[in-house]
């Protein structure tokens, strides 16, 4: 399994922890030192199940800067918000664990973790 982090976060750092603590093999990736590209963003929104707008930080001073508040949340908007997470992977949500089973969580809650956990020992 791998997990996007930045290590500043709380959650990530208590995401890791619970891997950590269980034993768990995972590769940790620093996204905002190696950001994904726009077909590993697209690869992780179908794993997750999510538009990238749910996984848009709109607090993030990056994104009032770009006004995506006001984005259009639709089919046809959908490339523009990817390109913007690419473009700036300070505004992607985290920790986003993705599992040996081809899926993915967000791993912000210990019942996140430990559910990707249990998808990537099955796998």
């Amino acid at each position: 399994m791998e997990i996007w982090i930045n290590p500043q976060c709380s959650k990530c750092r208590a995401a890791l922890s619970i891997l950590d603590e269980d034993g768990t093999a995972y590769t940790v990736r620093r996204y905002l030192d190696d950001p994904p590209t726009i077909a590993e963003l697209e690869a992780v929104l179908e794993r997750l199940g999510l538009e990238p707008w749910d996984i848009t930080r709109t607090g993030e001073k990056a994104a009032a800067e770009l006004g995506l508040r006001t984005w259009e949340r639709t089919a046809a908007g959908r490339a523009r918000w990817i390109e913007a997470l690419a473009a700036h992977p300070i505004l992607i949500q985290r920790p986003i664990i993705t599992a040996d089973d081809e899926t993915a969580v967000i791993g912000r809650t210990e019942e996140a973790v430990r559910e990707a956990q249990a998808r990537s020992a099955r796998a």
